[in-house]
């Protein structure tokens, strides 16, 4: 039911509201939406634009109780999580300043006193929340307020992405979980494709049509070049810490999350095989970010700059997926929903279009100095066990070299690869593994020998043309380093004896047996010692003997 018992519609509010993603979820199912409240005047702009209802620009946490509107029966909003998030310093946000908005949110709740109320998070917030509300914690006195919270995956809400989001409410989550037959689950792909080339439009989640000349921001982006390409490829398929992810990203599945922020070359950033240039593959438009997260077709985003418009549909909670909260928080039966298809026909997008913001392009300055960091992919292991390639930018000319990292979060430790290291190894060998050795990296020693070492730094901040690219340098590593891994697998002996010596010269004896993550080591001993070899030989190569990691490092965290 969406109307009282006097028979007007029920009246809602929605708190850092951003675009609207609240509002066009609730007015679809037919709850009126009095007022809404965010900072971002542009996100007011176009919230305004497209639910024609009052978007005051105000910061929530200054808002005045006294200032909202009366006789309201709906409370909704989405509190900022920057704080909340593990993407923001690795989860090391201000929790006690993120929770001043949570508490501000629950306290007009308890002004407004509505029949229901929700509110959407990251799904970190679950925790916080059970934290908070027990006794002596920061939301203790809401617990009147009938506070229950849930993570939700929102692809099982006919939004096409997999967006795990954490709801807390005092309504029927069962209910809103049966309406899973009125749902229809779309992939990444059959977004991209229903954007397509044809010239009558079919909105993949709403089933609106419009013709191609009237549908705004879906201007695709460059193709990534090949250095781009590599980075990408390296920060989601090699990652050193993370998991593996796709790249391209998949088109059979919900496409993961999307986010507010991210750059031609973030893990973050959606990729796909581009269905204009094929062979080539490049960014998500404006337009299918905003069709994957929840948005009608005809829905406009009204900023002048396309960073802006990705923020915009990033922070914002999928409208496909309010639509069915909506109806649970009414309590309306499943045999009276409606689908997304049947009730989209009713939004009718504002006028004027928004004009569609140039795309990001490929980046064309750099600085002198710029770094380069990348793990040798046969070289690496996850928990941040890893030979890195990299340059040293606070020298003149920038050096290059290999690092070799391991250790845990807390402890970081690291050895110096050089060629007092790589002639104890040799040494220790007999002499059919040492003529298999120097024969494995002979490839990479005559590579290494040729190399314009000199022309890597200004090829990498695009400051000139030249012979010899990192990425050369890096492949040729990965290379011998598979090479010799094979190698070495087979002398079990050797690679335990090679691993203690390695350890023990730098950390001596006493030290070494308590360094953390030795264990790893020893199980991937042939990996490690391969490692080593080739890390030594090309510092050795690479005149980077005299620059040495710290031995420990402490992290932050």
């Amino acid at each position: 039911m969406t109307v009282t018992s006097k028979g007007r519609k029920l009246r809602a509010i929605d708190l850092y509201s951003g675009v609207g993603g609240w509002s066009l979820g609730l007015r679809l199912a037919g709850i009126e939406v009095v007022g809404s409240y965010d900072r971002w005047g542009i996100a007011n702009e176009t919230n305004f634009k497209n639910n024609h209802h009052q978007a005051q620009t105000v910061d929530v946490r200054r808002l005045q109780l006294t200032d909202l509107p009366t006789d309201i029966d709906i409370v909704v909003g989405s509190p900022p999580c920057t704080e909340f998030s593990f993407s923001n310093r690795g989860g090391s946000g201000d929790l006690e300043d993120g929770l001043r908005d949570v508490i501000q949110f629950l306290s007009i709740v308890e002004h407004v006193r509505p029949r229901v109320w929700a509110m959407e998070n990251v799904p970190r917030m679950a925790k916080i929340i059970e934290k908070e509300s027990k006794e002596g914690g920061a939301l203790q006195r809401f617990s009147a307020l009938g506070i229950d919270t849930r993570i939700l995956n929102l692809a099982e809400f006919g939004v096409p992405q997999r967006r795990l989001r954490c709801i807390a409410g005092n309504f029927d989550f069962d209910l809103l979980r049966s309406y899973d037959s009125k749902t229809s689950k779309l992939t990444l792909g059959q977004v991209v494709k229903s954007l397509g080339k044809s010239e009558k439009i079919s909105d993949p989640v709403f089933g609106l049509e419009v013709v191609r000349s009237k549908l705004s921001d879906h201007v695709p982006e460059e193709p990534l070049n090949d250095e781009e390409i590599r980075i990408n490829r390296a920060a989601k398929v090699t990652h050193t810490v993370y998991n593996a992810m796709s790249f391209p990203d998949r088109l059979d599945k919900p496409v993961r999350t999307i986010t507010a922020t991210c750059t031609r070359v973030s893990r973050e950033s959606i990729v796909i095989a581009s269905p204009e240039q094929p062979g080539m593959v490049r960014r998500l438009t404006v337009r299918e970010r905003a069709s994957l997260q929840g948005f009608p077709v005809t829905f406009q985003f009204y900023a002048d700059r396309h960073s802006h418009k990705l923020r915009m549909i990033g922070n914002a909670i999928p409208p496909a997926f309010t639509y069915y909260l909506a109806h649970a928080m009414v309590n309306t039966p499943v045999s009276e929903i409606q689908s997304l298809a049947e009730v989209g026909k009713e939004f009718k997008g504002p006028v004027p279009l928004a004009v569609s913001a140039p795309p990001d392009r490929p980046g064309a300055r750099f600085n002198p100095k710029r770094r380069f960091k990348f793990a040798i992919p046969s070289l690496q292991l996850k928990s941040g066990v890893r030979f890195e390639v990299s340059n040293c930018a606070v020298t003149d000319p920038v050096t290059w070299g290999i690092d070799f990292f391991f250790g845990n979060s807390k402890s970081i430790i690291a050895l110096s690869l050089d060629a007092h290291l790589r002639s104890r190894l040799l040494g220790m060998m007999p002499p059919n593994l040492r003529r298999a050795v120097e024969t494995s990296l002979g490839t990479l020693d005559k590579f290494l020998s040729t190399a314009c070492v000199d022309d890597m730094q200004r090829i990498w901040s695009h400051k000139g043309p030249g012979v010899t690219t990192p990425f050369m340098l890096l492949d040729q590593l990965d290379l011998a380093g598979d090479s010799l891994r094979k190698v070495l697998s087979e002398h079990e002996s050797f690679t335990q004896d090679a691993l203690k010596e390695a350890i023990s010269l730098e950390h001596g004896d006493d030290y070494a047996d308590h360094l953390p993550g030795l264990a790893k080591l020893t199980r991937n001993r042939a990996l490690i010692v391969a490692g080593l070899l080739v890390g030594a030989t090309a510092n050795v190569r690479l005149q980077r003997e005299d620059v040495r990691p710290a031995r420990r490092a402490k992290s932050a965290a």
